[in-house]
This record gives C-alpha cells, sequence and structure tokens, in this order.
C-alpha cells in the first residue's frame, strides 16, 4: 500500500535562488525534487513517506506561524514537512489578505531556509474560485522555483459534489499554478470533510502530472474499518493519496485519545504526516518542550522521532 502523509526536507548544501522575490538561502529537502508515479509519492528517484505537522488556523493562531515553530518541529519531532493552513473565510485571507499572505510567506521562506517541504493549503470548506485562482498564481509565481514547495487547493469542501464542482475548480486552480510550476505536486481536496477518495478515483483529473488526492481522519471518531475501504477502494483504482490532516483525537479536536485507533490507521497507512498537537496555550517558543505537548502530541512526536525522514538539525 502506498499512501503519503506529509512531507520535509534534508539540511543539504545551501541554493540560492531568485524567482520574484528576494533571493533566498535556501537548504535543499530530504529528498529533492518530488513527483507521482502510480499511486507513490517519488523523491530521490525512490518511492519517499513524508512525516510532518500541520500548523492550526493562520487567523486564529498566528503565534506558530514563525521559524521557530518550524524549527522545533525539524529539530524535536523529526518532520520534514510541515503544513500551512492559511485560513480564507472566517477572518482568513477574504478579510485580511495583506496579514494572511504574509503569514504565509513568512513560513513558507522559514521552510525553504531549514530544508523542509511545505504545504500551501487554502483552509476552506466553501468554495472561492477566483479568490483561489489569484491566490495560487500568486504563491506559485513567487516560490514555484523551489522544489520544497506542495499546493493543496482546497482543505475539505463540503457539500458539493466532485463532477459537477470541484473537478471544475480544481482544473482552474491547477492551470493557474501550472502556468508558473510545471513541476512541483498538487494535492486536490476531495468531497465530505476530504474522505470521499473513492468517489475522485471514478473520476479523477487527467491531463495533468504530478497530482494527489486528500485524505483525512481523526482516529477517536473514524476508524480503519470504518473509512479503510474507500482508501483501499482509490488506491485499488491507481489514485494517489497524500494524507494532510489526521489526529489521534475525536474530530471535534476533543474527547479521549485513541490510541488503538491511532495504532491501526498508523499499521494501515504505513507512514503519516502532520497536525500539530499542542496545548493551545503554548507559544512558538514551546513547540520543542514536551511539557506543552498533549497525550496526542506525545504520542504522534513518538511515532515520528521513529522514522528515517532524512533531517539533520546539525546545521
Amino acid at each position: 500500500m502506498s499512501i503519503v502523509l506529509l512531507a520535509v526536507l534534508l539540511c543539504s548544501p545551501l541554493l540560492f535562488i531568485y524567482n520574484g522575490v528576494a533571493a533566498l538561502s535556501a537548504t535543499a529537502p530530504a529528498y529533492g525534487q518530488l513527483s507521482v508515479s502510480g499511486t507513490k509519492l517519488m523523491g530521490n528517484n525512490k518511492q519517499v513517506a513524508l512525516h510532518g505537522n500541520s500548523l492550526f488556523w493562520s487567523q486564529w493562531y498566528p503565534q506558530f506561524w514563525n521559524t521557530t515553530t518550524l524549527k522545533a518541529l525539524k529539530c524535536t519531532w523529526n518532520a520534514n514537512v510541515v503544513r500551512a493552513p492559511m485560513g480564507v473565510d472566517q477572518g482568513g485571507y477574504l478579510s485580511d489578505p495583506n496579514g494572511q499572505y504574509k503569514l504565509v510567506t513568512t513560513v513558507i521562506e522559514a521552510a525553504i531556509n531549514l530544508g523542509l517541504y511545505v504545504i500551501v493549503d487554502w483552509h476552506v470548506s466553501a468554495t472561492y474560485t477566483d479568490q483561489a485562482v489569484a491566490f495560487f498564481t500568486k504563491i506559485s509565481k513567487a516560490y514555484g522555483s523551489y522544489p520544497h514547495i506542495i499546493y493543496e487547493t482546497y482543505n475539505e469542501p463540503l457539500g458539493v459534489s466532485w463532477t459537477g464542482e470541484l473537478v471544475p475548480y480544481h482544473k482552474k486552480v491547477i492551470a493557474a499554478i501550472r502556468a508558473n510550476d510545471k513541476t512541483n505536486v498538487i494535492i486536490l481536496g476531495t468531497p465530505s470533510w476530504s474522505q470521499e477518495v473513492d468517489t475522485a478515483a471514478a473520476n479523477p483529473i487527467t491531463g495533468y502530472s504530478n497530482l494527489m488526492y486528500t485524505f483525512h481522519f481523526y482516529a477517536g471518531t473514524h476508524t480503519v474499518s470504518g473509512l479503510g475501504a474507500k482508501v483501499t477502494a482509490a488506491l485499488n483504482k491507481n489514485l494517489p493519496i497524500f494524507v494532510t490532516e489526521y489526529g489521534a483525537c475525536e474530530a471535534s479536536g476533543d474527547g479521549t485519545i485513541a490510541t488503538s485507533s491511532m495504532n491501526a490507521w498508523w499499521t494501515f497507512l504505513d507512514w503519516e504526516q502532520n497536525f500539530l498537537p499542542l496545548i493551545t496555550s503554548a507559544g512558538a517558543a514551546n513547540v520543542a518542550s514536551s511539557s506543552y505537548w498533549t497525550t496526542s502530541g506525545k504520542l504522534i512526536q513518538a511515532f515520528y522521532k521513529q522514522q528515517s525522514n532524512g533531517v539533520s538539525c546539525s546545521g
């Protein structure tokens, strides 16, 4: 079984690239330029697994959107990827485009400097096609030349059909990205909280390379016996899946920590990916301190530390 769960980069030689923004000091990511072959995420001519953390909505927890957080995730959590979920509505990008864009670019540039892959996530559950096209055009033009960049075009679509609404939406956003960035991986949100990967597999988007499809779960609410069949069905149709969000708790963010269910998911998926499970009062400087980690955080951090993620903090 081949499923991707989040990505990161290796501290390698420094690169200096100019692409419309100030030249950045870039550390090459762990697996170099990523690509998709069948259901597999590839890097350095081999299948790779990505493990990392998602920040929380940009408009609600901006204190984590900085270099301090990313360095702690890399060095203490052994993450090789970070997800930047930019809130769109509910006081996010639509209300404060300049402020939210600045938060995203701060994380992008920190990730490039640290050698982490960064998932730029349009974090919304409603469709804002024109705004998404404009946003991803701007991001891809500024940062598309860096192999660190991964695009996530729609976090968790709700109340929309795959064929009638999501496919046309994704095609417009993909075209906008590919006008500037021909190579980096694009992850496409799937219906109903990004869980109906089997629906997407019945009518995948064609004509573009390096596309993957989103799957989300929370082990306290969703079980392998309940949702695993959707994943298996999609993989059997050769649909590449990327788990860009999961947690050991319930989907609400509360409830008991479902250790057994979480372990079952890890076994089923073979490797995992994100979610930043910290006590909400923790500041960026505390991401590396286990005294601020929740039970879920300790469980996931221990799992990540066991993985060979190509990450080094010697530099």
